[in-house]
């Protein structure tokens, strides 16, 4: 007899079993198990037999899978009917995988079969990796990345010694998107030595983009700019502070377009040295926004007189659409209020929407950040730290307590306010914008609205400092938005009264 109709009983969203869900976009969950109270979701059971703490009824510590009627948690043998959770080989309860063996001690014994060397044993320079690993708090996702038919070969590659235990050793292997995440993952464990990761892996895709480009006179040209230009310019930067993906992809957008442009000017018949003012303004009349990319490139080649010096269309700024003080407002009020929005979402947009933000920065702020002064709460964006006002300052608390992405091999002692799925690394500013977008909060609209809006509250040098602006960049935010405060003097502006003295 089929069930229909049937709720979790404990989150009360609609469930169903196996045979039911038929449809791709059912948006009813699987039901994991039946316990005395109902049916229970596959979310809420991998919550409850993750619980550990006091139980309630018999104030002992151990896994607290059971709710009693007034929310408390209880053991398996205070609630009664949950089952046996007690690992057969560890002892320890915890989640089971097989009949009478928890998901930690399946994960240990297979990630210590694709570690053996050969001789029964892991290597000694492979044990931290091993530790880390095998401790994550949730070890189901690490057996189905060990599932995975790709995984296995490249740790037995590294612990046989048939590849050097390296960053240029790594760099052999492939497929590279797995070799990237198991990059991380031995940076985390201090394995390999930390290495500027986004210009790491850009200095390895530039040889095999360079191979795709079939022209040797253009494969060679661009190999110069982006080896003494590009490159250059990114590791100068990286010895100050390690570079962000955006700047990594612009790069790579630059050399894109830049064989754009080449391959343009090869199917009009012309060459570099040839090339006119009449070619210029018919590559950027093409399309501006991708001709605005190779900018850097010509202005290069004219450096370097591989290119007579010719007039370049003026630089087309992009600028935010003006989103309106009530709509802003609206917005705020709708994060605040809306508990059904993701915490990290609702974090995000206030970030945005209070503090005029980027991306970029809020990608790399970490939890050190959040300052707790007695019964006030700061965040520090620039000089001095801004206060965070309530109910703001509840949510972000609350957020930070939860944050997301901590309960796998990955990021389990991440500082990130914002931590990713790879380890050692924040969440993407991709991830990030599509949150936004899921919101339908514009992101640049956002930004510009509410710094505006800041700017005419308060004086261009107060805000810059603040919020971790430049002055400069500031200022002419103000000028823009109409801000009056420059043409206020300094000093006291009270008139006291003047002693009147004898006549």
């Amino acid at each position: 007899m089929s069930r229909s109709g049937e709720f979790c009983a404990r989150c009360e969203r609609p469930v169903c079993t196996d045979g039911q869900k038929t449809k791709l976009r059912d948006p009813r969950l699987r039901i994991r198990i039946r316990w005395p109270e109902g049916p229970i979701c596959v979310k809420c059971y991998d919550d409850a037999v993750h619980t550990r703490g006091l139980c309630d009824g018999c104030d002992t510590d151990r896994l607290l899978p059971g709710i009693g009627t007034a929310g408390t948690r209880l053991c398996t043998e205070c609630a009664g009917g949950l089952g046996d959770f007690t690992c057969r080989r560890c002892g320890q309860e915890g989640p089971r995988y097989r009949v009478g063996e928890c998901a930690q001690c399946v994960l240990s014994e297979r990630l210590a079969a694709c570690l053996d060397d050969g001789t029964g044993a892991i290597p000694a320079a492979l044990m931290p990796f091993y530790e880390s690993f095998r401790a994550m708090p949730r070890p189901r996702g690490g057996l189905l990345w060990l599932a995975k038919p790709h995984i296995p070969p490249l740790l037995c590659a590294l612990a046989g010694g048939e590849v050097p235990l390296t960053h240029a050793g790594l760099s052999t292997l492939q497929p590279w998107r797995a070799v990237i995440h198991l990059r991380d993952l031995l940076v985390e464990a201090e394995v390999l030595p930390p290495v500027d990761r986004f210009l790491f892996l850009l200095e390895q895709w530039l040889p095999g983009w360079l191979a795709s480009i079939e022209d040797p006179q253009q494969r060679g040209l661009l190999e110069r700019f982006a080896t003494w230009h590009l490159l250059r310019l990114l590791r100068n930067t990286s010895a100050k502070q390690p570079i962000n993906s955006g700047r990594a992809n612009l790069a790579r957008h630059v050399l894109r377009t830049s064989a754009q442009f080449l391959t343009h000017l090869a199917e009009h018949n012309r060459h570099l040295r040839d090339c006119s003012q009449a070619d210029i303004d018919r590559w950027f009349a093409t399309d501006l926004r991708r001709a605005e990319h190779s900018r850097g490139f010509l202005h290069w080649c004219v450096n370097q007189r591989e290119l007579t010096r010719l007039r370049l269309p003026p630089v087309v700024k992009k600028t935010g659409a003006r989103l309106s003080q009530p709509l802003r407002l609206a917005f705020i009020r709708r994060v605040l209020t809306d508990v059904s929005i993701p915490l990290a979402d609702r974090v995000l947009a206030l970030l945005i929407l209070l503090y005029a933000q980027p991306l970029v920065k809020i990608a790399q702020l970490t939890v050190d950040h959040v300052l707790r002064e007695q019964d006030e709460v700061l965040l520090r964006l620039g000089d001095p730290p801004i206060p965070v006002p309530q109910p703001f300052a509840d949510v972000l608390l609350d957020y930070v307590d939860h944050r997301p992405n901590m309960l796998s091999a990955t990021n389990p002692n991440s500082r990130f306010l914002f931590p990713g799925r790879r380890a050692g690394q924040p969440m993407h500013t991709t991830s990030l914008r599509l949150r936004l977008r899921n919101l339908g909060l514009p992101s640049l609209d956002a930004r510009t609205a509410t710094i505006r809006q800041l700017l005419l509250e308060a004086p261009a040098a107060v805000v810059a400092g603040m919020l971790g602006y430049h002055i400069g960049t500031a200022e002419t935010l103000a000028i823009q938005a109409g801000s009056t405060w420059s043409r206020y003097a300094a000093g006291e502006h009270q008139r006291l009264p003047q002693p009147q003295g004898p006549r």
